[in-house]
This record gives C-alpha cells, structure tokens and sequence, in this order.
C-alpha cells in the first residue's frame, strides 16, 4: 500500500490509468489549529458522539515508515509533521462518506471527498459537518 501512495509502479504513476473526470475533488470545510494526530482524536470523539462509525483506512505516517529517503515535497526533509489520514465515516446506510484530515505545522484541514459522478449520502455529510463545526476545539 505504501509503494501505492507514495511511489509510482512500474514506469506509470499508480493512478495514470483513472479518468480524469474519476479524479475526487477535495476541498477543506474547517480548519483546526492542533496538528493533525490530536484533531484526528477530536474528530473521532465528535463522530461518535453524533452517531457516526468512522474506519480509518490511511495514515501517510505509516505509508512512509518503510521508506527511508522519503522527503517532504513541504518542506524538504524526512523530518516533518505532515499527515495526512482517511476516514470512511459511516452512519445508519451501508455506504460511508470519505473524511479527510490533512496537517502540517499544527494546523490540520478537514475535507469530504466528492468523486464527480459518484452518488453521495447527503444525510451523513450532513451529520458530519454539524458533528465538527458546531464545537471546535479550544484545547485538545
């Protein structure tokens, strides 16, 4: 999986063969000034209290753990606080919404992924919008 995010496979880059039109557009809803890893508890606190299940299903942390000269297109180094996380949020229908956390230097932003063409659950966007903009954090 991690050779999946972070690299190409073979000559062509993982997602080459997608159409275009079948690319998400992601644009953040809410910002949050805490890293990423602390809102990412937040959010998880939040959803459950709303009724929401979320399953998370990609950590960039973890992606780049097996690569050693992995370096931050951000800020250069191996070194960085970057994050990304994916979460499938679930809530009473059987097909989840995509959240998305995305951090660096202690700001995290938080999106729902729209795949153009793709039927979405409006009813649970919905719920996990009031779930996270009703109460932001003060301290986490």
């Amino acid at each position: 999986m991690s050779e999946v995010a972070l690299r190409t496979y073979g000559e062509k880059s993982y997602n080459s063969g997608i159409e275009p039109e079948a690319l998400m557009n992601i644009f953040p809803f809410l910002s949050v000034n805490h890293a990423c890893d602390e809102t990412l508890q937040w959010v998880g606190q939040q959803l459950s209290q709303a009724g929401l299940r979320a399953v998370q299903t990609f950590d960039l942390h973890t992606a780049r753990a097996g690569f050693q000269d992995c370096s931050c297109p951000n800020h250069g180094t191996e070194e960085c606080d970057c994050q990304m996380v994916v979460l499938l949020v679930y809530g009473k229908a059987s097909e989840p919404e995509t959240l998305i956390l995305h951090g660096n230097d202690g700001q995290a932003w938080l999106s729902i992924a729209e795949i153009p063409g793709q039927r979405t659950n409006t009813n649970v966007i919905s719920a996990i919008r009031n779930a996270l903009e009703r109460e932001l954090p003060a301290a986490i």
